[in-house]
């Protein structure tokens, strides 16, 4: 695995290699940086949410979908999804856009409400 040099904060796209659920392989997927500011300046993980850019599937616990496109630099109209990593910061091999304020603000409502926190 190539040693990430990117820089990237909380919202931020980035691409990163997501483990099957059976854990026999991977794929580079997506995923938005969920981690604070703090949390990546003390670990060397950062926490991620997986995105998906099947949109045609109803949306489930934890899931929202992206409003403001063009800032993800995202190719197509995609979910954020409730399926939550923790991956080596070393792992992040890529970096895209980010979400807009108003999209982060409404993962971090639909996490919320998922997670009862």
């Amino acid at each position: 695995m190539m040693r990430s040099t990117t820089i990237f904060r909380r919202g931020s796209v980035v691409g990163v290699d997501f483990l099957f659920a059976d854990q026999r392989g991977s794929k580079r997927r997506p995923a938005i940086v969920l981690s604070s500011a703090a949390y990546l300046a003390g670990r060397q993980e950062v926490v991620i949410a997986a995105v998906t850019s099947n949109t045609h599937r109803r949306l489930l616990p934890g899931d929202t979908a992206i409003q403001e496109l063009k800032p993800t630099e995202l190719p197509r109209p995609s979910v954020v999804t409730g399926i939550l990593r923790t991956v080596k910061q070393a792992d992040v091999t890529q970096a895209f856009g980010s979400l807009s304020a108003r999209d982060l603000r409404a993962v971090e409502a639909s996490l919320r409400e998922a997670l009862s926190l």
